[in-house]
């Protein structure tokens, strides 16, 4: 499946990207957003890109062999919770835009063998990197029931919480819980059988659950946000795409105490959804959420 890059133009629409200017896109992927970027910075602006994800920095090293010969693009394995750093050490200045998308590419999904799918039968990892210690097969079957129970409830906002991480605890016992496919079938037991079938698949929130505990995603956009604000120019913009509603709630109050302060102006009074015909062409897109500030 080829990714279709989120939100494409309003996104270049709040960035306003322009000759000669510089960019971050903080989790690159496929690169959908940063060659439309690349292509409207042009010929002098460059753009840092980074991924948590050393396969797509490999993938892109050779999509872009020729823009990284010539200066106009860098590619960073790293996470941008170390945005500073990173920006430091690559000497990257100055810096006129940012982009983050909180989104899932869908190579990720369909091709990484890491158990992000409920779809596919895989081992339990969910590593964006595999550098990573914490996987989902430490979680269901070392962690304290409540402790899943928790974050089912807080992370995927699931209604049967309790009925999964009890099922989870009792199966764990008899085996250890392995693949993705197990860890549908206990899912199953926990949730009533009419709420079985509704329109999003009833494995969706506790696999998006554990794929943020596993990688800290609040906390590393938590750590992200100020960093962005202190590497902007005045003048420059901000553009975070969220997936999930403690992400947008995250942003959405960072942004607002910024603005009390008076050191940003918020473009996006209220959240940018994707259209129906986004929607329609990419029903991945349907929960997305575009906040932009620019700084003053």
């Amino acid at each position: 499946m080829v990714h279709i890059p989120v939100l494409k133009k309003e996104v270049i629409k709040y960035l306003d990207p322009r000759p000669g200017e510089n960019f971050i896109d903080g989790t690159c992927g496929s690169a959908g957003h940063s060659s439309e970027i690349l292509k409207l910075i042009g010929p002098g602006g460059r753009i840092l890109c980074l991924d948590l994800d050393k396969g797509a920095i490999e993938y892109l090293r050779k999509k872009f062999d020729r823009e990284r010969e010539e200066n106009r693009i860098i590619l960073i394995n790293d996470n941008f919770a170390n945005l500073e750093k990173i920006v430091r050490d690559n000497n990257f200045s100055p810096v006129n835009g940012i982009l983050l998308d909180l989104g899932m590419s869908s190579d990720q999904l369909e091709r990484s063998g890491r158990g992000f799918s409920f779809l596919k039968d895989e081992l339990l990892d969910m590593r964006f990197s595999v550098h990573g210690d914490l996987t989902a097969e430490t979680i269901v079957n070392k962690w304290p029931e409540t402790e899943i129970e928790k974050i089912l409830k807080d992370y995927g906002q699931e209604l049967f919480a309790r009925g999964i991480a009890c099922q989870i605890a009792k199966s764990r016992k008899l085996k250890q819980i392995k693949t993705t496919e197990e860890l549908v079938k206990i899912i199953a037991l926990g949730i009533p059988r009419r709420y079985q079938y509704g329109r999003t698949n009833f494995a969706t929130r506790t696999f998006q659950a554990l794929r943020i505990a596993v990688n800290d995603e609040l906390g590393s956009l938590n750590k992200f946000l100020p960093q962005a604000f202190n590497i902007l120019i005045t003048g420059g913009r901000l553009a975070v795409i969220s997936f999930h509603s403690l992400e947008d709630r995250i942003v959405k109050f960072f942004f607002r105490a910024e603005a009390q302060k008076g050191r940003i102006e918020i473009l996006t009074k209220k959240p940018i959804a994707p259209s129906f015909e986004e929607i329609t062409l990419n029903s991945r897109s349907r929960s997305a959420k575009l906040r932009a500030i620019k700084k003053l």
